[in-house]
């Protein structure tokens, strides 16, 4: 009787002791859900495959886990500018899939529609891509590791200046960013004694530029600054400037990510000499980009590196160390605290996270369009060296 109450006691102990050890195990277990948002169809579907490269090689590139934790990334599909489509699929995320961060975000008007829903959540999103300033000052909660309009413009309007360019015309989508860089290239063009002879915006869904290109061209402009989003509309623009005959007038292409390398070399010898200014090129040549472009390829052959894998990329090192910071526990002000001090070597040079605006602080390069063994390339020119967002002081 007494060693049956003894066996009875003793199981009770060891089940309690299994419980107690399970525990911590369990914790140690514990997944970190991480949501991606961005167009996954449609005609910037482009951009969600980005992503996809760049967060899921990052993942890979430490082992499969993240400050020793299982990561599930889940990935939501807002098929375009779609403010109301992206409000809803990001409620989904924070209240039914209960994700512990947010990444991606290709258009401003998705990435503003969110703001009240992760400031009420207190849940940490960084951006991968969304360009216009004014983001990072609608919750405490974003992060952004692409870059803004003002950020790559600013410098290449006083390099512009600098160059004898002294009259420009401005032609921009006419949406956030585009206006962004169309305010960023005037004020500081201005600054510098130059002079913008005509401001021209485009709505976002042309498809014929021509006409665009014939005020250009009439405006007796030195050269023209432009902004589009990535894809067709790149390529539109582009073919429209050579074919209404622009380079061959002499009016010299001023862009920032027009010449991406996921186009780049669907243009063809068009894009030959186009200059840009911008944060990342493929073709930047440092160890840190060399890892970056191995990663991609170990993950999938066929990933390009550019500015929306990049931008996936150094989010899900932010994201990282939130993660290491906080244990793997969703703590919201404690993954910012962590996030606001970082600075590390990007694949596009040294980098780090402003505490104040939450931004990222970079360099920015003066790129040009060249041919090196039957390839297209951005050339980084030059190094306007570290770069803040001028458009947050505005």
């Amino acid at each position: 009787m007494l060693d049956s109450k003894l066996r009875r006691l003793a199981m009770t102990g060891l089940s309690a002791l299994a419980l107690l050890t399970a525990m911590p195990l369990q914790a140690q277990a514990q997944t970190v859900k991480v949501g991606i948002v961005g167009p996954f169809s449609g005609p910037f579907a482009h951009y969600g495959t980005l992503f996809k490269a760049g967060a899921e090689a990052y993942i890979a590139s430490q082992g499969g886990k993240l400050a020793g934790k299982e990561v599930e990334l889940i990935y939501r599909d807002t098929g375009g500018p779609n403010p109301t489509q992206t409000k809803t699929l990001v409620q989904e995320l924070i209240v039914k899939d209960k994700v512990d961060y947010l990444g991606g975000f290709v258009f401003t008007p998705n990435a503003l529609a969110v703001a009240p829903l992760i400031q009420q959540s207190q849940t940490p999103t960084v951006i991968f891509n969304a360009a216009t300033s004014s983001i990072t000052d609608k919750s405490e909660f974003f992060l952004r590791t692409s870059y803004t309009l003002w950020q790559v413009t600013v410098p290449l309007a006083q390099w512009a200046a600098k160059n004898k360019l002294a009259k420009v015309v401005t032609a921009v989508a006419d949406y956030g960013p585009g206006i962004d860089g169309e305010t960023a290239f005037k004020s500081e063009f201005a600054k510098q004694g130059g002079t913008v002879v005509e401001s021209i915006r485009m709505p976002l869904n042309t498809t014929d530029f021509s006409p665009f290109m014939q005020r250009i061209k009439a405006s007796g402009a030195q050269a023209v600054y432009t902004f589009l989003p990535g894809g067709p509309p790149n390529l539109g623009f582009v073919k429209a400037y050579n074919e209404n005959g622009l380079a061959k007038a002499g009016v010299q292409f001023l862009g920032t990510a027009e010449t991406d390398e996921f186009d780049l070399q669907k243009f063809g010898d068009a894009a030959l000499g186009l200059t840009t200014s911008f944060h990342y090129a493929a073709s930047h040549d440092s160890p840190a980009n060399k890892k970056f472009i191995a990663a991609l390829a170990a993950r999938n052959p066929q990933a390009v590196a550019n500015y929306a894998s990049v931008g996936a990329w150094d989010g899900m090192f932010v994201i990282h160390q939130m993660i290491a910071a906080t244990g793997g526990q969703r703590d919201g002000l404690k993954a910012l605290a962590a996030a606001r001090a970082l600075q590390w070597e990007s694949p596009r040079g040294p980098v780090r996270i402003d505490a104040k605006t939450r931004h990222i602080v970079q360099n920015v390069y003066l790129r040009k369009v060249e041919k090196v063994n039957g390839q297209l390339l951005n050339k980084e020119i030059a190094n306007f060296g570290p770069q803040t967002d001028y458009g947050l002081d505005k």
